[in-house]
This record gives C-alpha cells, sequence and structure tokens, in this order.
C-alpha cells in the first residue's frame, strides 16, 4: 500500500509524492470534495491541480466519481488506466458521499490495499482515508451533503490509515480555526490523530517495508 497525505498539495517535498507513485505518468484526478461549488468554481479548481502535477511530468486526467454513480464496475475498468490517483481538497463530507455513491469507497480501497494503485490525497483528500471524520466538521460543513449529493452525511472514513488527520495545522492561510478546535475535539474524546502543517505529508509504504513516516 502506497500513500501520500498532505496538508496542502505537495508539502515540501515533492520527491516525496514521487517515491510513491514512481516515475510520473498519467494520474487520475479525483476533484469531487468541490462538488458543492458553483460549477465555473468547481472547474477552476480542476485546471488548478493540473498545472503543478505537470510540472512534476503527471499527464493529470479528472476521474469524475458522479460518471459513475451506482457503477464502481465501470468505475474500476476507468482507473485501471493508472497507476496513481490524486485527490484534492475541499469538502471531505461532499467527497465521502460521492465516494459511497459512485462505490469508489470501496474500489479505491481494494486497489489502494493490494498496491494495484497509489493513491495521493491533500486536505480532504487525506482526511477521508482515516477512520473517522469526526472533528472535520470544525472546518467542513456537512450540512452541503444532503443537497449536494442526495444522501446524508457519513461519519467513517476509508480507513486506510488508523488515525486521523487534521490539515492546515500551524497557522495556514486555509485555516478559520478548524483545526485548532478539531485538535481539542479528537484529544477530548482520545481519538489517534496527526496534525499537519501545510509543508508536511504522511507518506506510507508498505510494499517497500518502510511504514508510515512523517515528512
Amino acid at each position: 500500500m502506497r500513500l501520500f497525505l498532505s496538508s496542502y498539495r505537495f508539502g515540501a517535498d515533492p520527491a516525496a509524492l514521487l517515491r510513491i507513485t514512481g516515475p510520473p505518468g498519467p494520474i487520475a484526478v479525483i476533484a469531487n470534495a468541490a462538488d458543492a461549488w458553483p460549477a465555473r468554481a468547481r472547474r477552476s479548481t480542476v485546471l488548478s491541480e493540473f498545472g503543478p502535477l505537470r510540472e512534476l511530468g503527471f499527464d493529470p486526467v479528472e476521474v469524475d466519481l458522479r460518471d459513475h454513480l451506482g457503477s464502481p464496475a465501470s468505475l474500476r475498468a476507468r482507473l485501471a488506466d493508472f497507476e496513481a490517483v490524486w485527490v484534492r481538497g475541499g469538502n471531505t463530507f461532499v467527497l465521502r458521499a460521492q465516494l459511497a455513491r459512485s462505490g469508489g469507497d470501496s474500489v479505491l480501497t481494494e486497489l489502494v490495499r493490494s498496491g494495484a494503485l497509489a493513491y495521493a490525497g491533500y486536505s480532504a483528500g487525506a482526511c477521508v482515508v482515516t477512520p473517522t471524520l469526526s472533528g472535520v466538521e470544525f472546518s467542513d460543513d456537512p450540512a452541503e451533503v444532503p443537497p449536494t449529493c442526495g444522501i446524508d452525511p457519513q461519519w467513517d472514513g476509508l480507513g486506510l490509515v488508523e488515525f486521523a488527520i487534521v490539515p492546515h495545522a500551524g497557522g495556514s492561510p486555509f485555516d478559520d480555526g478548524g483545526s485548532g478546535r478539531a485538535v481539542d475535539h479528537l484529544t477530548r474524546n482520545d481519538i489517534a490523530f496527526r496534525a499537519l502543517t501545510d509543508d508536511e505529508a504522511i507518506v506510507v509504504d508498505t510494499s517497500e517495508g518502510t511504514g508510515t513516516s512523517h515528512c
């Protein structure tokens, strides 16, 4: 299993991402955390990911979970064209709901755990792979889920790591105070977590037996 989980994009060390993905090639970009945003803003968020990924040598292609609602088989077939996936930030609860609606939660979990797909994500893309989304509500609004996705919010993550993640810690310009409240909440409830500044990332590579590192 290969994971690159950051607070904001590549953090301070893009080389850590490349160690997880291997040589740059086609990469699937999942931007469904932005589905609650106006259509023009959402399109801009997708394009904003392409430039930095191309600078690292990747060939980014959007894979929209909304094209695979109720069809995990079609999503699995689409992801077969890639060896890595990049999951951008936005609303974690919306992303989690779209993963559930498309079957992406089970498909991604299977592909990543088997080593067939490297998973890289930041902010919401990192939070969604944890065991629980408890604490995320201090930064992301779960009330955006019903009007955007037509289902209730889900509070479980994909469980690819054994701890919660609090992005945008340490005075990030993207933090409106939610990271501190999340840390307090997780601490009070004895939930294991890692808080990340925008320069930091968590790297997991069980394929090489190196385990989990914080860089």
